[in-house]
């Protein structure tokens, strides 16, 4: 008996997969955030990825909103809102006096103001459900690829230093993942606002784990590993360094100390030859 699987059915697969990789990935930052809780200061951590990432899942909650049948979407996306409201909480709450002026603008400009300005005119300009719908998913498409294309800065330092200290491999593969995941969603369902910006997601995600390959090992070439034998060599060289310099302090203080004895015997004898002047010019007076 053949087995079929539906467009729909895959469709679907995918968008829970796809719910499933960008849950792991908005628990990533949970660590840091138990350290800033830990620590009870933000220790320089930025909140503009995570206030991008609010203003993101709303704009994803309004476009589902506007859109029939896209559980998937309000599902990942209202636990996105939650989980990064959570996280400006407790960056505000132990962040300095002037991040927290900082993110408050930030939420005010991005999550208030431009957030208000594209549901009021989205619905005042366009009577059209279809042109509303549309106008909202290229909104979400390029702010998409401008959050994607946000990686360059990192990949960019990582080909300047020759190292992946600050692109980890596990978040990396998770994102590459996702943006496959959500692709084949958008496709399957015929959604090109979804399908392409991860098609750059895909890529730049690939571009991450190639860096990744080719500079993990240059990391460890900082501190090269030391054998036995090196770290007698290097013991040997460092006894023969210091009585070498102990061997040029001795001869300095030698000839020093030579400069100071001739010194004093010069002023000496100029004391004596004085004397001895002023002793024959009283004898001739006399």
């Amino acid at each position: 008996m053949a087995f079929f699987i539906s467009t729909h059915q895959l469709a679907f697969t995918f968008g829970i997969l796809g719910n499933v990789v960008s849950f792991l990935v908005y628990l990533s930052p949970l660590p840091t955030f138990y350290r800033i809780y830990k620590r009870k200061s933000t220790e320089g951590f930025q909140s503009i990825p995570y206030s991008v990432s609010l203003f993101s899942a709303m704009l994803y909650l309004y476009y589902a909103y506007l859109k029939d049948n896209e559980i998937l979407l309000i599902t990942i996306n209202s636990f996105g809102f939650g989980i990064e409201l959570m996280y400006l909480i407790v960056f505000m709450t132990y962040a300095t006096r002037e991040s927290k002026i900082f993110t408050t603008k930030l939420l005010v400009f991005f999550n208030v103001f431009i957030y208000g300005a594209i549901v009021v005119l989205t619905y005042q300009l366009t009577k059209n459900d279809e042109l509303r719908l549309k106008i909202v998913g290229w909104i979400c498409a390029v702010f998409s690829v401008s959050v994607f294309a946000a990686p360059l800065s990192i990949m960019r330092h990582v080909i300047k230093t020759k190292s992946v200290e600050f692109m980890p491999f596990p978040l990396s593969f998770f994102l590459t993942v996702c943006a496959v995941m959500w692709f084949f969603y958008g496709i399957l369902s015929k959604d090109m606002y979804i399908a392409t910006p991860n098609i750059l997601g895909f890529t730049f995600g690939i571009a991450q784990m190639i860096l990744y390959a080719i500079y993990r090992k240059r990391k460890q070439q900082v501190l090269p590993d030391i054998t036995l034998i090196d770290l007698k060599d290097i013991t040997i060289d460092m006894k023969a360094v210091v009585v070498e310099i102990m061997q040029e302090n001795a001869a300095d203080e030698k000839e020093n100390t030579q400069e100071e004895v001739d010194g004093v015997n010069e002023k000496k004898d100029g004391d004596n030859n004085h004397e001895i002047a002023i002793t024959t010019s009283n004898v001739r007076e006399n």
